[in-house]
């Protein structure tokens, strides 16, 4: 008896139902493997940690970012000189004390970065290592002061400076005579590093003819802040953070790891 295979052939209509289906089932997978990879949770990648860029290991980095905003020109209480001059001149003075320190700890690296800001953040030295000649050449190209004052983005600048120094020491060290008036504000940013370096970045500033209160955020995350109406205060504000608390903390010989906040 003969066998109808008409029965087993779709008809017309299914076939083209299933080549359709087909068609868009291929479609569908060579649009995915061309599509370009999704970004990442910027989320997530906002709250990791930082990373150092080169191995680390014993010694400290140190950023100081000097104001230069149109306030600086004023003359500092008591003195007639512009107070970015006055602030040059301590900074300068202050490079006594790295000496010291390098004579009796010369197994100990101490690398120096100098950074101006305003309006925006200027790199005078990038941080390497301490040559007392090669900061006051740094130093003497602080620029005239004008415009803002943007010291959130002065401190997000250099940050990632002391990461790439190879020491696990980590210091900013802000001089500055007045509020942020541009950019992050310093609280929100002081934050952000304090959790990011997990403790590994310690903030310091010096309020010079400014209230220090205005800065009192950096006690809440092991920082500090000391308050200058004058020249020689400015000298002893300065002293006070960079022997008393920068070089005081540097490590013993053989220490592997920052102290742990």
């Amino acid at each position: 008896m003969a066998i109808d295979r008409s029965s087993r052939r779709p008809s017309g209509v299914t076939f083209w139902v299933i080549a359709i289906v087909l068609v868009g089932q291929f479609a569908y997978r060579l649009a995915n493997d061309r599509a370009p990879a999704r970004p990442a949770d910027t989320n997530i990648e906002s709250a990791a940690p930082y990373q150092a860029e080169v191995e680390e290991g014993v010694g400290a980095a140190v950023a100081i970012l000097v104001d230069t905003s149109g306030s600086m020109r004023d003359a500092a209480e008591g003195d007639p000189r512009p107070k970015y001059v006055v602030a040059q001149q301590a900074i300068e003075a202050m490079l006594d004390a790295t000496d010291a320190f390098i004579a009796r700890r010369p197994d100990f690296p101490i690398k120096i970065g100098v950074y101006s800001f305003s309006s925006g953040v200027r790199t005078l030295r990038s941080i390497q290592p301490y040559d007392r000649d090669s900061v006051r050449v740094a130093l003497s190209k602080v620029p005239q002061p004008g415009g803002g004052t943007a010291i959130g983005e002065a401190l997000r600048e250099a940050r990632p400076d002391l990461y790439r120094a190879g020491v696990f020491r980590k210091y900013l060290l802000v001089v500055t005579d007045g509020e942020n008036t541009s950019g992050r504000s310093p609280d929100e940013v002081v934050r952000e590093i304090s959790r990011k370096s997990e403790g590994a970045v310690q903030v310091y500033f010096v309020a010079f003819d400014t209230s220090p209160e205005k800065f009192a955020f950096l006690k809440e995350v092991g920082g500090d802040v000391i308050g200058a109406g004058t020249g020689a205060e400015l000298r002893q504000a300065l002293d006070r953070i960079y022997q008393g608390k920068i070089l005081a903390e540097a490590p013993i010989a053989g220490e592997r790891e920052p102290a742990k906040q």
